[in-house]
């Protein structure tokens, strides 16, 4: 299936969507996740247009690792958190629902059940202050 370039996240990173954006870099991208499974819940992507792994150059996939990384530290920090989990999903019969690959960053505490792709859609606003304590610990 070829790549959609009318998929939300392609639309994000033309701004033709809002998103509450912490970091971003010439290659990457990393947002807040609208519909979190925890508390500081983010995405990173990449720019180039890409469904899943398979369709990044090694380039592309090693600055997407890259990102990840250094967001997830940045989380890992900001949400004082005890751990985290990377999810990265491709191909629908995975699990993935937007098809541009993509990364999870997901703050886990123990007790904590965890809401695999959660429904419920929060307000950009209240996504804001957890934004600013990630970037701030970048």
């Amino acid at each position: 299936m070829p790549y959609d370039p009318n998929n939300i996240f392609a639309k994000i990173l033309r701004s033709e969507i809002p998103s509450v954006r912490v970091y971003e870099d010439t290659r990457t991208l990393a947002f807040m996740d609208v519909m979190p499974q925890a508390e500081g819940h983010t995405l990173v992507i990449p720019k180039d247009p890409a469904e899943n792994i398979f369709d990044l150059s090694p380039g592309g996939m090693a600055a997407l690792i890259a990102t990840t990384q250094l967001v997830a530290k940045a989380v890992k920090k900001a949400l004082a958190c005890p751990g985290l989990m990377l999810v990265q999903l491709n191909g629908e019969a995975a699990g993935q629902s937007v098809n541009h690959v993509h990364f999870h960053i997901i703050p886990r505490t123990a007790g904590i059940d965890l809401k695999f792709h959660a429904r419920e859609t929060v307000n950009p606003q209240a996504l804001e202050p957890i934004a600013a304590r990630i970037r701030a610990a970048l």
